[in-house]
């Protein structure tokens, strides 16, 4: 359910109306595949019309921006069928520094589609990653991914309450004219007033999930924001006044997932 165009946009909402219509008629829970942002701006779209049918969006952690969405209110739980793998070197004083990207390939050279994965957590500390997925392919991935890049890895999944390296944001703290959400981007990723214009143009920028294009958009204690290409980070509001008169602002800024 990649979303690339209009048309497969239109094709997504139609979709998620006939889940919500099987998950209310039939009584059961119906899932999506994994969503990236621009995906679960179709939900948005259709949000009013099905929400008659009960919805539930998940990714496994707080952290996830791909997440699958869930229809129904059968009166009984069920657990989202989401995995987590855990890929580490097995010999890490040897391993490569991997990044996200060579986690990915990895996993989509074993002939994996994407919206079977979720998110992507890279651990420096371990040289490894955990890798959230369908339930239905994590045994194929623990199965059958034993190298990324040029290091031997192991796989299998993970036990307990495993969290993401990056549970924990770095506190960051900028001085912006005011907590417009153009001018506190361009603060955190050190870009110009113009670059951070752009992102909004590309649709680049996602707050609280929602991809946004109104660069004067005046952020508030707790806003997630999303920047395509660069991370995600937690607006914390306003801790000070500088000499100029300018606002002192907190974030908590992530990595890229």
């Amino acid at each position: 359910m990649a979303v690339t165009d209009e048309k497969d946009l239109q094709q997504l909402k139609k979709r998620l109306i006939e889940l919500a219509d099987k998950a209310y008629c039939r009584n059961i829970y119906t899932y999506t595949p994994f969503l990236g942002l621009a995906g679960q701006q179709a939900y948005y779209a259709v949000e009013r019309e099905v929400s008659y049918a009960g919805v539930r969006m998940e990714g496994g952690t707080p952290l996830s921006e791909r997440k699958m969405i869930r229809f129904g209110d059968p009166g009984y739980d069920e657990e989202f069928p989401i995995v987590r793998v855990e890929i580490l070197p097995k010999t890490p004083k040897f391993a490569e520094n991997l990044t996200h990207r060579d986690f990915l390939g990895a996993v989509m050279n074993l002939g994996i589609e994407r919206d079977v994965t979720g998110d992507i957590f890279v651990s420096d500390r371990e040289k490894g990653a955990l890798l959230f997925c369908h339930e239905s392919i994590a045994d194929y991935i623990v199965e059958n991914l034993d190298r990324v890049r040029h290091t031997n890895v192991v796989c299998k999944r993970a036990e307990g309450e495993t969290v993401p390296e990056q549970a924990e944001p770095g506190r960051v703290s900028v001085t912006v004219a005011s907590p417009r959400a153009d001018g506190v981007i361009s603060k955190v990723y050190n870009l110009s007033r113009e670059e951070s214009r752009e992102l909004f143009n590309n649709d680049c920028v996602f707050i609280n999930g929602i991809q946004t294009q109104n660069l004067s958009c005046q952020l508030k204690e707790g806003d997630a924001v999303t920047v395509r290409g660069f991370g995600k980070f937690i607006f914390y509001g306003q801790t000070g006044v500088s000499r100029k008169g300018k606002d002192r602002v907190a974030v908590g800024v992530f990595g890229k997932t």
